[in-house]
């Protein structure tokens, strides 16, 4: 998984490039990004698929911050990044999500 940050110097705002990898990503047709960021909305923050397989966006998020997210294929599977800066219990107490400080 990828998850890079670039801060902004002008505002108070992290750039921060989400990816899943071609292999995680197998014959996947769409990707999204899913996090309270968005309201955990499912189809608000689709991914590109890029040319060798591997899915990308890139979010503008307020720094200061901690956000939970997970990625979302093909509708139906659910991923978390291994990368990220931590992972915490969901409230359900079946899964992790991933999280991202900025």
């Amino acid at each position: 998984m990828i998850v890079k940050k670039q801060y902004l110097k002008s505002k108070p705002l992290c750039k921060v490039v989400f990816g899943i990898p071609s292999e995680l990503a197998d014959d996947a047709r769409e990707a999204w990004l899913v996090g309270d960021f968005n309201r955990w909305d499912q189809i608000a923050t689709p991914m590109k698929r890029l040319k060798n397989g591997s899915f990308s966006v890139t979010v503008d998020l307020e720094t200061g911050r901690e956000y939970q997210f997970r990625y979302l294929i093909d509708g139906n599977r659910w991923e978390n990044a291994w990368n990220a800066d931590k992972s915490v219990l969901t409230p359900y107490g079946d899964t992790y999500n991933s999280i991202v400080i900025v």
